[in-house]
């Protein structure tokens, strides 16, 4: 049984910074795509960064690019997002998943097979 454990989160004045980690167990986390998603209240929840399982294909929502970087170190079974220049509209619960299905490209959409439990980011202005 996959589980994923998100941690990182917390309360960050606009313009600061904040990594997120994501430990994996259970999983081969090399075998798979990864990804961070973020859901604010009221809202569907959204793609923000996913990485292929080499590392080598990376996607990120037009939101975020420029200010987030996604990476994984597969042999400690993590992945991370590092969040810079934080704005307001950031503020979210942050989850990672895996995707059993891709492994060289990866996708933006829900429709991974694994889900961490969320840890929330809230940026104040």
């Amino acid at each position: 049984q996959a589980q994923l454990v998100e941690s990182g989160g917390g309360l960050v004045q606009s313009g600061g910074s904040l990594r997120l980690a994501c430990a994996v167990s259970g999983v081969p986390l090399g075998r798979f795509g990864v990804g961070w998603f973020r859901q604010a209240p009221g809202k569907e929840r959204e793609g923000v960064a996913c990485i292929s399982r080499s590392g080598g294909y990376k996607r990120y929502a037009d939101s975020v690019e420029g200010r987030f970087t996604i990476s994984r170190d597969n042999a400690k079974d993590m992945m991370y997002l590092e969040m810079n220049s934080l704005k307001p509209d950031d503020s979210a619960t942050y989850y990672c998943a895996v995707d059993e299905l891709r492994t060289t490209l990866c996708v933006l959409r829900n429709v991974y097979h694994y889900w961490g439990q969320g840890t929330q980011v809230t940026v104040s202005p």
